[in-house]
């Protein structure tokens, strides 16, 4: 990782790492085991990141979840202000996504999220359907 990276240099509780990959605790954790895994190449959003970046991060998501015994919780990876990504890691002038495994104990403790479903129009949606998969 780069040397101005807020990841790179912050003090932690590392879980995991390799040529890849770090993933640690949160020192401000929604609840305990709050957890960040980070690829080591530097982008400041997901399309940022090579997709060999990118392989390992569920599972070692699911290491972490399954060695915390968590019952509930949340994976969760947030790409710019308005889709709550609190840290846009320009900080510092570096850039790095990350994917947070946050646990759910309780209502009080955790992630809290509202889900502000649409009405749809199924005319637009199966026009963005048709350009998606055009695209893909």
């Amino acid at each position: 990782m780069a040397a101005a990276c807020i990841f790179c240099e912050i003090p932690s509780f590392k879980l995991f790492e390799n040529e890849r990959l770090l993933a640690f605790l949160d020192i401000q954790p929604l609840s305990l085991g709050h957890a960040l895994i980070v690829p080591k190449h530097h982008g400041a959003k997901l399309t940022d990141i090579p997709d060999d970046s990118l392989t390992e991060i569920l599972p070692v998501a699911k290491k972490i979840a399954t060695a915390m015994d968590a019952e509930n919780y949340n994976i969760l990876q947030n790409n710019g202000r308005l889709a709550h990504q609190e840290v846009d890691h320009s900080f510092q002038n570096a850039d790095s996504v990350d994917v947070v495994k946050i646990p759910k104990p309780s209502q009080a403790e955790g992630l809290g999220i509202e889900w502000p479903a649409q009405k749809t129009d199924m005319d637009k949606l199966k026009a963005l359907f048709n350009e998606l998969k055009a695209k893909m």
